[in-house]
């Protein structure tokens, strides 16, 4: 039996890239990285152990679709609920806080994002979404007021900080560490410096 029969009578999804996809990241948030692997995602799909290599080509090809998948997700997460004309302040908000709801919600996946030794950091796919999850985190970035605004290396100094701040939260969050009692009620905005931040 070829490929596609057997794809055809072992899964219901349409779309076999698609469905070895859901599948590896089943895997990857409940067993982990180490038990991951092509052979495994096209026997939870019912397909022959060599089909996922015509798409990914090996575990690398597919850790970097589930990251460049992942970072698609975490943009659209930080851009959800948002009014067309909504301000640099709700901007802001919404990104820092559907930042770290994706991480909280997809630890493993969230992790292998920042595994460099893990995925294909030159595909161009990747660099694409890490790209727009860059824009997105430098817009939200401006007009903070923490800084000197004579500052050569301001914008610099603004998308360092709240990527640094965001991304370590998250983290953090993700671990568990928030266990003093006066930390559990604090979320990612409670944390935030006012400055002189305008909308």
């Amino acid at each position: 039996m070829d490929d596609h029969a057997t794809a055809r009578s072992g899964y219901h999804h349409g779309n076999l890239k698609e469905a070895l996809l859901e599948s590896a990241r089943k895997i990857l948030e409940e067993s982990g990285h180490s038990a991951l692997s092509l052979r495994q995602c096209a026997k939870a799909v019912g397909v022959s152990a060599t089909a996922p290599q015509n798409h990914f080509g090996n575990k690398s090809g597919l850790l970097t679709a589930l990251a460049t998948q992942g970072y698609a997700e975490l943009v659209a997460r930080m851009r959800s609920s948002l009014p067309p004309d909504a301000s640099r302040a709700e901007r802001r908000s919404a990104a820092l806080q559907g930042y770290v709801a994706f991480a909280l919600e997809n630890p493993a996946l969230y992790e292998l994002m920042f595994a460099r030794d893990r995925v294909l950091a030159d595909d161009p796919a990747l660099l694409e979404q890490v790209g727009a999850c860059f824009a997105v985190l430098a817009d939200t970035s401006q007009e903070l007021g923490l800084f000197p605004s004579g500052d050569p290396n301001l914008e610099a100094r603004e998308q360092v900080f709240v990527w640094s701040l965001v991304h370590g939260y998250a983290q953090l969050a993700t671990a568990g560490r928030f266990k003093k009692e006066a930390m559990k009620g604090m979320d990612i905005l409670s944390i935030f410096p006012e400055g002189n931040q305008t909308g």
